[in-house]
């Protein structure tokens, strides 16, 4: 769990955007960053997000879901969001687990995701809900 990053501290409620600001998130993190990690599936490898999860009620848009844009591969379980405009990975509601999104740390406001240190990497090329 992590409740500062840098001189941020992480704020109960937190506001993430994607970079052109068109997308706003508000996210419930009580405990902090919970998990920090990457992930080596095709997708996040080119993505390259540092990423940490919360419950699907704990992201609410506040503005611009119009203006997310949303990616689907392989099983199609996973619904990845980007900005329409900008291109920046905000969310995904995770594969692994449907009941939770995963949300890009470096879309947190203030946040500078360098400051985490050391992030552990997920095994997601070979995906537990492939086996």
């Amino acid at each position: 769990m992590i409740k500062k990053v840098g001189d941020t501290q992480i704020q109960t409620r937190h506001t993430a955007s994607c970079h052109c600001g068109s997308v706003e998130l508000q996210l419930y993190l009580p405990n902090g960053i919970v998990n920090p990690r990457r992930c080596d599936c095709s997708i996040c490898r080119r993505k390259g997000a540092i990423v940490a999860s919360v419950n699907l009620d704990d992201i609410k848009i506040i503005r611009g879901e119009a203006d997310l844009t949303l990616y689907q591969f392989n099983t199609h379980t996973a619904k990845h969001y980007f900005c329409r405009h900008c291109g920046i990975y905000t969310h995904h509601q995770r594969r692994s687990n449907p009941r939770e999104y995963g949300y890009n740390v470096a879309c947190l406001e203030g946040v500078n995701p360098y400051a985490l240190g050391e992030v552990v990497v997920n095994d997601g090329v070979n995906h537990p809900a492939d086996r």
